[in-house]
This record gives structure tokens, C-alpha cells and sequence, in this order.
């Protein structure tokens, strides 16, 4: 019997073999095993489910592949418990039957009793027809346990190699998607099919390849060059999240002090309201050195998300980038951001926004797609979220966009502004070419007269005193003590409890 397990050992840990594993690794791919060598802690992997395989190929069993072209388990990433799965290519092509899927599922459950974070590793040819309507089956029921899971453990999927048709929409319901550049690919129906229904000519990497996904669609959160790259990228990410929703992220020393000024940000900001700079650079400078991980990058590049620390302490980043269209709220801004302040929500992780807004986009095409249905969600994840909220406006916020963008109104917790900033309905040139249109006509000098009354509306509304004066903001701070007064903040907000009303669930405008 043990030279038995021996052998199902070894046909196991060997895959489709070796020329299958020579054709992966020319394809610039790893294996299932590599991948996750690379992923987990050395030593830390505990497989599962090794000797699992099919028994529908009509002959009992006897034929199917150990394994069944899935490697499950559990794993450390720097000492912390994950459960993974990592589809394998070489082995059936990774296609998805009854006993693959049921492997996966067992292995979400498993994450959901522990309180660990999922990632799944997606290299498949998609569902096996020769298991019929069970394939379909074993997607539908990996869709409901990402959906069980969703806000109670952290859910990561990496693309990294095909993944097409109904197989897209387990990865679209997890947290963060990263792909591959070059290798993978995520669509609903290939260019085959396209070119059939709608005569449309496209190649699979410009329908669905890492850089369509980073840039057009934004279901890719972060592309890597790479595999091992890809999967550094995912141990960097799970640094700053908590095992499951039930705790907090780990503080750990970065050694950068929290009484650190940031003088620099007098020279990055510039004074004029209409002058771009870059928010990225702002975020580096205030947050602990080298800790800020940006998410979705390449997509509606006038917001900035990601991670970083204060202190030690992780924080969920939201800014708007005066260096992309004057870092105006459009609807993919609006997406892009509501998807991640509910995400930080979820598992306990502090936002910090900082605000630097001239309003909503306008013009047809966003009134037509949605603006206001869109802008509507990043409202309502603000206002929905009951972690500790901190925002500071570092230029300008008008209009709407000041409500929405973690305003005192909408539940923030601390509200802080550089003197500088100016918080008003609009601009004050063009609040004053609205209100003073006849008084500049009839001046004798109507230039001087307009910049009179641009100074004289600028002194009344727009300046963050008179916000201050209604307890719309609780303090305006010279720039270079934002990084020690929001440290402060955080340990205030330490203990925050915010119980809302009793409700199912509320029903946010999608």
C-alpha cells in the first residue's frame, strides 16, 4: 500500500508531465507548483485533496488525472495562514469539471471556517465538455462561495493564463484582480465568436489582455511582467489587510516617525488653483516611506487608490490626481473609488482622502452613461462606511464633489484643510462672472473690476476659514504637520464605534 501512495504521490507532483510542463514554461508560464512555491512561505504549503480525481470520463475513473488539473491547500505568506488554488495547465488543460470544482469549493469553505484570506491562481481552458451541464455546475457553485465570502475574507485572484466565458465571473466577484502582461487573458466570448455576431477583427490581447483590462475596463487592479512577479506583488498587497473582517491590520514598524514634517509639500503644491501636480508625489511624501501600493493605476487615472501606512499603521488611500484631467470626478473615478472605500470598510481599514476637486465631469456622454447614478455610489460608500475617516483638502473641493468626497456631512470623523484651500459652490472667477455679470459690464474698468470681486469672493467663501467657522472642518494646518496630525487622528479613532440602524442590507444605486 505505501508503494501504491508512492506512486500517486508521484503522478500527482509530476502534472501533465514533462513535455506539457516544457510547453508551459515556453509559453513564459510556471506551473501550478512553481507558482505557488514562489507564493507561500518555503516550507508553509499543506496540500489537499492531492489524490482527488474524475469520475466522469466514462471509464470509472481509471483514466483521469490525479488531481484533476487543480492544486489546493493552505499556505503562509510572511507567517500568515491563506488558503489557495492554482489551476493547472499542463493537466487537462486546467479545465474546470465536477471533481476540480468541488476541490476548490472545499478549500473556500475551508477559508471561510479559519478566517483566512482566498487567492486563487486562474490558468484554465475554461469549462471540460466532456462533463456537460456538471462543468456548469461546478462554476455556479464556486460563484456562490465567492459571494459568501465576499467582505468576510480578503479574495485575490491572479490571471495567468486564459480565463474566458462563465469562468470570469468568479475573479470579478473577488476583491482584487492581477494579471499577467503577455500571458493572460480574461473575456467573455473570444474573438472567434466576435468575429462571427459582429464582424469585429480583434486579437485576444487587445479584447482581453492585462492591458485592456488595466486601462479600458478596470478589472485588473495590478499587471505584473511576469509570474514571480505577479505573485510578489500579491504577497505585498496581503501585508496590508487583515486575515477576515472580524480583525484589523497588523501595525508594523516601519521606522519612519509619525512626528516627521513634510515641508516639501509647499514646493509640490502649487498655489494657483488651476496649475496640475502630481497627488502621487504628495501621497509619498506624507505617507511611511516606501509603504504606498497603488491600486488600478492605469484606470480612471484622475483618482489615486491604494494602501499605505502611518506610523505602522495600514490605511486605505483615496485621492483625487489634479495631474489627470484637473482630477475632476467622472463615472469611472466615481466606480473606481466607491468599489474600494467599501472593500476598506469590509476589513477594517481606515481611509484617509485627500481632496483636490474642481466637481463632476460635465458634458453628454457622462449625463447619458450615468454620471449621476454613478457619482451616487461613491456617496453612498462614504457615507455607508463606519471605519475611521480622515480627509484633508489639500487645494480646492466645489460643488457636489466636496459632499462627496468624505465631507463632514457624509460621516467623516476628522476634516482638516491647508490655509490655501478654497471650498466653495464653484471657482470664484466663475461664481463672480455668475453674480456680477452686469456690475463688470458697466465698469469703467471691467477687468479690474472682475479681479476686485474675484478677491472679494475668495475672502468671503472661498477659503477654508469659513468652513472652519461652521464646524465643517475641524482644523486648517500648515501642510508640513499633516503627517503628525493624522497619525493623532488614527490613534483618537482607534476604538471608533459606529452602529447604524438595523437594516438587511441597503440597496446601493448600481
Amino acid at each position: 500500500m505505501l508503494e501504491r501512495l508512492a506512486e500517486l504521490d508521484r503522478a500527482a507532483l509530476e502534472g501533465g508531465g514533462a513535455e506539457r510542463v516544457e510547453r508551459q514554461h515556453a509559453a513564459g508560464k510556471l506551473t501550478a507548483r512553481e507558482r505557488l512555491e514562489l507564493l507561500l512561505d518555503r516550507g508553509s504549503f499543506v496540500e489537499l485533496d492531492r489524490l482527488v480525481k474524475s469520475q466522469l470520463d466514462g471509464d470509472g475513473g481509471k483514466r483521469a488525472a490525479i488531481g484533476d488539473g487543480v492544486v489546493t491547500g493552505t499556505g503562509e505568506i510572511d507567517g500568515r495562514r491563506v488558503c489557495v488554488f492554482a489551476q493547472d495547465f499542463t493537466v487537462l488543460g486546467g479545465s474546470l469539471g465536477a471533481a476540480h470544482a468541488s476541490k476548490i469549493v472545499k478549500v473556500m469553505e475551508l477559508a471561510l471556517k479559519i478566517g483566512a484570506p482566498i487567492i486563487g491562481l486562474s490558468d484554465s481552458g475554461g469549462a471540460r465538455i466532456q462533463e456537460g451541464v456538471q462543468s456548469l455546475a461546478g462554476y455556479a457553485d464556486i460563484f456562490h462561495r465567492n459571494v459568501r465570502a465576499s467582505g468576510v475574507v480578503p479574495q485575490i485572484s491572479c490571471i495567468m493564463g486564459p480565463c474566458a466565458g462563465g469562468a470570469v465571473y468568479s475573479p470579478a466577484i473577488t476583491d482584487f484582480v492581477f494579471m499577467v502582461e503577455d500571458t493572460s487573458y480574461m473575456f467573455i466570448t473570444g474573438p472567434d465568436v466576435i468575429r462571427a455576431v459582429t464582424h469585429e477583427e480583434v486579437t485576444k490581447e487587445q479584447l482581453g489582455g492585462a492591458t485592456a483590462h488595466a486601462k479600458k475596463s478596470g478589472v485588473a487592479a495590478v499587471t505584473a511582467a511576469d509570474d514571480a512577479s505577479c505573485l510578489a506583488a500579491v504577497r505585498r498587497l496581503l501585508g496590508y489587510l487583515p486575515a477576515n473582517n472580524l480583525e484589523s491590520p497588523a501595525p508594523i514598524s516601519t521606522g519612519d516617525p509619525l512626528t516627521r514634517e513634510v515641508p516639501e509639500l509647499e514646493r509640490l503644491i502649487p498655489a494657483e488653483s488651476n496649475r496640475p501636480y502630481d497627488m502621487v508625489q504628495v501621497l509619498l511624501a506624507v505617507l511611511d516611506e516606501g509603504s504606498f501600493f497603488e491600486t488600478h493605476a492605469a484606470y480612471a487615472r484622475n483618482i489615486v487608490t491604494g494602501f499605505g501606512r502611518l506610523g505602522g499603521r495600514a490605511v486605505g488611500i483615496v485621492a483625487n490626481q489634479p495631474a489627470v484631467l484637473a482630477g475632476v470626478l467622472d463615472i469611472g473615478a466615481s466606480i473606481k473609488a466607491a468599489r474600494f472605500v467599501r472593500f476598506c470598510d469590509a476589513f477594517n481599514i481606515p481611509l484617509v482622502t485627500f481632496v483636490d476637486v474642481p466637481g463632476f465631469l460635465p458634458g453628454v456622454d457622462q449625463e447619458h452613461n450615468g454620471i449621476i447614478l454613478h457619482g451616487a455610489k461613491l456617496l453612498y460608500a462614504y457615507s455607508e462606511a463606519t471605519v475611521p475617516k480622515l480627509t484633508v483638502i489639500t487645494r480646492k473641493a466645489y460643488g457636489g464633489a466636496y459632499d462627496v468626497m468624505s465631507s463632514k456631512h457624509i460621516g467623516a470623523d476628522v476634516n482638516l484643510a491647508f490655509p490655501g484651500a478654497e471650498i466653495a459652490v464653484m471657482g470664484p472667477a466663475g461664481a463672480v462672472n455668475i453674480m456680477h455679470r452686469q456690475a463688470i459690464a458697466d465698469a469703467a474698468d471691467p477687468e479690474a473690476r472682475r479681479d476686485e470681486l474675484i478677491a472679494e469672493y475668495r475672502g468671503q467663501f472661498a477659503n477654508p476659514f469659513k468652513a472652519a467657522e461652521l464646524g465643517f472642518l475641524d482644523e486648517v494646518i500648515e501642510p508640513r504637520h499633516v503627517r503628525r496630525r493624522l497619525g493623532e487622528c488614527l490613534r483618537l479613532l482607534e476604538n471608533k464605534r459606529d452602529d447604524g440602524p438595523r437594516r438587511k442590507h441597503g440597496n446601493i444605486p448600481l
